[in-house]
């Protein structure tokens, strides 16, 4: 019998996990934006000293985890398992950073889910006694993702206002078990929701639905109401797939507006011309590593549902007149137990 279930998607940790020290690296046009004092390191240039732009994504990812490490005093010997990933063929970035870091590795693709989907599962690992130490990252760079995904950067194709802007960084997290918060209390795997849009430069209204059903089955699921939380974050709606998102649970009876804020939309300013926001496996990653978790330390927030989001396209289905599914991973963050 699964004693730690609740309902059908969500996990309530018995030993939940600390939340013990997270690392952030970010591009020129993120360190340019509102968020730009609770980075680590700001990139002057995207390449970071490489010769490819997927060269500089993996640099990336790696030396955010080795930042992550450096704060929590903790050698990547002590390190029991990463759970790493990024949106590139074969997940390049991490599969090749975890080279270089020599530890064990779990490489997970989840699109831009794949922070909370990392932080989900590296929770249960510590929860099960099978590790005392995780570590989650995700990495993304606009270059990279742009080239792969939709067109070629020298094409110089104009991009609708629907598009958003890849992140171009890396976020870790160090989880532990033991530490005095803030923890990993609960967790709701997403399903796979596709209501049939096929616009690869619309992630927002694809993902959205994703995103409501998560929200709504954890609130069945814990049986929390909006008022238990102080703040609900995803990871890239953007400002199309909030609107989206937001109207879709109004519909259901949840009203979460002024609770409610995405990594997209607060990463960069409407001055910065990235359309409906910012996007990217690394959009949630930084955003968590950095701003968030730094206002929960500060006690600005003590219980927060945080969902990471991801658009489950790729290449060859988008080509192939395939629509786009969605996923949204959730956990309740909270500074007590």
């Amino acid at each position: 019998m699964a004693k730690k279930k609740l309902g059908t998607q969500t996990v309530k940790f018995k030993n939940p996990p600390s939340i013990i020290a997270g690392g952030t690296i970010v591009g020129p046009k993120e360190g340019e934006g509102p968020l730009r004092d609770y980075f680590d390191m700001i990139l002057v240039d995207d390449t970071y000293g490489e010769k490819s732009w997927e060269k500089a994504e993996s640099k990336m990812f790696q030396d955010a985890v080795n930042l992550a490490l450096k704060k929590a005093n903790l050698k990547i010997s002590e390190i029991d398992y990463l759970l790493g990933g990024d949106l590139l063929n074969q997940i390049i970035s991490a599969n090749f950073a975890a080279r270089q870091l020599n530890v064990p590795h779990f490489g997970l693709y989840g699109a831009c889910s794949t922070m909370t989907e990392g932080l989900t599962l590296g929770a249960m690992l510590i929860d099960g006694g099978y590790a005392d130490y995780i570590i989650a990252a995700t990495s993304s760079h606009f270059s990279t993702a742009e080239r792969q995904f939709r067109y070629p950067l020298e094409q110089g194709i104009q991009r609708p206002f629907t598009s958003q802007w890849t992140v171009t960084g890396a976020g870790a997290t160090i989880l532990a078990s033991t530490g005095e918060g803030p923890y990993i209390t609960h967790a709701t795997t997403g399903k796979v929701v596709d209501l049939g849009m096929k616009d690869a430069n619309n992630m927002g209204a694809a993902m959205a639905p994703a995103a409501a059903d998560t929200i709504i089955t954890h609130f069945k699921d814990t049986g929390f109401t909006i008022e238990d939380y102080d703040l609900i974050m995803t990871g890239d709606m953007g400002r199309v797939g909030r609107d989206i998102l937001l109207e879709l649970l109004y519909k259901e009876g949840y009203d979460i507006e002024s609770k409610y804020k995405d990594c997209g939309i607060e990463i960069f300013d409407e001055s910065q011309d990235v359309h409906s926001g910012g996007s990217g496996a690394a959009c949630s990653a930084v955003v968590l590593n950095g701003w968030l978790l730094s206002q929960i330390q500060n006690g600005v927030y003590k219980k927060v549902l945080f969902m990471a989001t991801g658009a489950l396209l790729s290449p060859t289905s988008s080509q192939q007149g395939e629509s786009i599914p969605g996923i949204a991973h959730a956990i309740t963050i909270s500074t007590t137990l």
